[in-house]
């Protein structure tokens, strides 16, 4: 069966744990070339914080956000974009507040947050570590501190009353998440019972970070019907390849339904084992040993 469209998620897949993308993959990315197939990125995180590795790669499309953004990175284009109600925002912050949970946002260049504390932090150290760049410009009104903006031109907002910035200046969010060091899953629950946004639950559980040297949960909460699967199939159309012919690799709890869309599935020897489950095939290599390499190899040639 001809693979016409690989998909791959980034933290965990493509990436090694220390944030690096191992020479095996990079290489692995020069053969997909050569055969001309469609290479897509598909990762959580907004395109500004992903641009330099879907760049490193040379990746053809992206889908950010857990789904609520798709680019054709090549011809500049956006396919697909979803953002979150004001109304919807303000349910997710009442959550957060009722159950004390770590609360911070994505729009498609800056995340806005009361306090850098989990993935915000994790990713405010990423970008400007190597930059030198330090807290900056102060609003008074908002209490708001602005870093200055990294190369990408992606800004962190970091403000004292989270809800009253967005709903003062009506930032369209492509995402929200929750985070915290205890389970999550009671609230999971709960918001699937009390809304019909799409909610995506991951983990960063088992290993500590090595950016931030913390393990914790994150919810991810995005509009309805949102995800990896559900833009991987608007990805599909557009690229007019059938389900049959796609592979997605994968290894964390929002990659489930990008594996489910796809006619070949693979999850990475680190994944989660309710990844692994759904998955047709499972690396022996992990991540920061090319698992990425070894799935396209296996079912390219």
């Amino acid at each position: 069966m001809p693979i016409k469209l690989i998909a791959s998620d980034l933290d965990g897949t493509f990436l090694a744990q220390d944030n690096s993308i191992p020479e095996s993959n990079l290489k692995a990315v020069e053969a997909i070339k050569q055969k001309q197939i469609p290479f897509a990125i598909c990762t959580g995180k907004s395109y500004a914080l992903s641009r330099d590795v879907c760049n490193k790669c040379d990746a053809q499309y992206g889908i950010f956000g857990n789904g609520t953004q798709i680019i054709d990175l090549k011809e500049k284009k956006e396919i697909f974009h979803l953002c979150l109600s004001i109304e919807e925002i303000k349910l997710c912050y009442e959550i957060a507040k009722k159950y004390n949970l770590h609360i911070h946002a994505y729009g498609d260049n800056f995340i806005i947050t009361e306090d850098l504390k989990y993935l915000d932090l994790y990713n405010y150290v990423m970008f400007f570590r190597s930059e030198g760049t330090v807290l900056g410009k102060y609003d008074s009104k908002f209490n708001l501190v602005l870093t200055n903006q990294n190369k990408n031109g992606f800004s962190f907002y970091i403000v004292k009353d989270f809800l009253e910035y967005l709903s003062e200046y009506n930032l369209p969010i492509f995402n929200i998440l929750l985070s915290s060091d205890n389970d999550l899953s009671k609230i999971k629950k709960e918001l699937e019972e009390k809304t019909n946004l799409s909610i995506t639950f991951c983990s960063k559980r088992w290993y500590k970070d090595p950016i931030i040297n913390k393990e914790y949960e994150y919810i991810s909460i995005a509009p309805k019907s949102i995800g990896k699967g559900y833009a991987l199939n608007i990805l599909k159309d557009y690229l007019n390849v059938d389900t049959n012919d796609i592979l997605s690799i994968g290894d964390n709890f929002n990659d489930i339904d990008l594996l489910k869309n796809s006619g070949v599935s693979v999850a990475i020897a680190n994944a989660y084992e309710p990844v692994k489950e759904v998955a047709t095939y499972i690396t022996q290599n992990s991540a920061n040993n090319g698992g990425f390499a070894e799935a396209v190899y296996h079912f390219m040639s």
